[in-house]
């Protein structure tokens, strides 16, 4: 560990990243494990992106937004994921300066995208269920890219404002982040110039996306309930109950991570749960999304279907 309080004006070159364990013991079996775990994100999200781009069948507005979730999936396990398996081969797990700055950047960009491509598809399917004859008119190709733009550029805006503002600020008491990726809140804590400014775009930003996303999803959810209670058909309702079911248990699992992770108080946080929080949604939800949204789904079967026959 380097000390840099006695050396005023000093800045890191090189951080090192305190992994995920420091029990030589267990490094060697838990990198086998998210080896295979993050095999199986890429397997996962590149297939579905894959399937949804190939299959005529999918070129629906529900499967465009599927594709970006997959995107912002694979985009954010692998911004994360390959460092932290050379973590437990090396002895020293050191991620250079400007490789922190950049691994933070990518992260805050596909998951603050994840949060509003997940509203975006609530609002798809709200509109393929309360309005179902003008849904091809109200989503349109022109809209579903303009979601998605405003979802990544506005992402990107985010990323490099937290980005700048941290990686401008003096690192002068230490170079050790106890996390196993450069997220902002372990930075934060190593930084040793004046932090309220960026303490407060961070707060506020994260408010704001957690917030609008989640208010936008619950708003979409409350209309589909309605809209179905009053259905007189019971297939008909079970028909639409599928049509959304698998995006509310990816919301759930999603939101209610994120909920353990920043809303509760800061005296019932401890490094072990935050730690395995974010190996959580960072690492495991992008594994469990292709499953949740494959094997709920009748279509994505039959497109899968389809294309082992072709390959056959």
């Amino acid at each position: 560990m380097i000390n840099l309080s006695e050396t005023p004006g000093s800045q890191v070159t090189e951080f090192i990243l305190m992994g995920i364990t420091n029990r030589s013991e267990l490094k060697g079996p838990l990198f086998v494990v998210f080896l295979l775990n993050y095999m199986a994100i890429v397997v996962g999200n590149m297939g579905l992106i894959i399937i949804t781009s190939v299959d005529s069948h999918l070129k629906t507005p529900m499967y465009f937004f599927l594709r970006h979730l997959a995107f912002v999936d694979l985009g954010y396990s692998t911004a994360i994921g390959p460092k932290m398996l050379v973590g437990f081969i090396e002895e020293s797990n050191v991620i250079s300066y400007n490789g922190c700055a950049i691994q933070l950047a990518f992260f805050v960009i596909f998951i603050a995208s994840e949060l509003f491509i997940l509203s975006a598809m609530a609002y798809d399917r709200y509109v393929a269920i309360c309005k179902p004859f003008y849904y091809m008119i109200i989503m349109s190709d022109r809209v579903c890219w303009l979601l998605v733009a405003m979802s990544y550029l506005y992402s990107i805006m985010i990323s490099l404002l937290v980005t700048i503002k941290l990686f401008k600020s003096s690192f002068c008491r230490s170079n050790v982040i106890r996390h196993f990726y450069c997220d902002g809140l372990p930075l934060l804590s190593i930084i040793c110039s004046e932090t309220s400014e960026i303490e407060l775009i961070i707060i506020i930003f994260s408010a704001f996306n957690f917030v609008s996303s989640l208010l936008i999803i619950l708003t979409s959810y409350i209309f589909i309930l309605v809209t179905i209670l009053r259905m007189n058909s019971s297939e008909g309702r079970q028909k639409a109950f599928s049509t959304f079911g698998s995006h509310l248990t990816g919301v759930v699992i999603f939101y209610g991570t994120l909920f353990f992770m920043y809303v509760q108080p800061q005296s019932s946080h401890s490094p072990d749960a935050d730690k395995m929080a974010s190996v959580f949604y960072t690492l495991v939800i992008p594994m469990i999304n292709p499953l949740i949204y494959s094997l709920r789904n009748k279509e994505v079967k039959g497109a899968l279907k389809r294309l082992f026959k072709k390959m056959m």
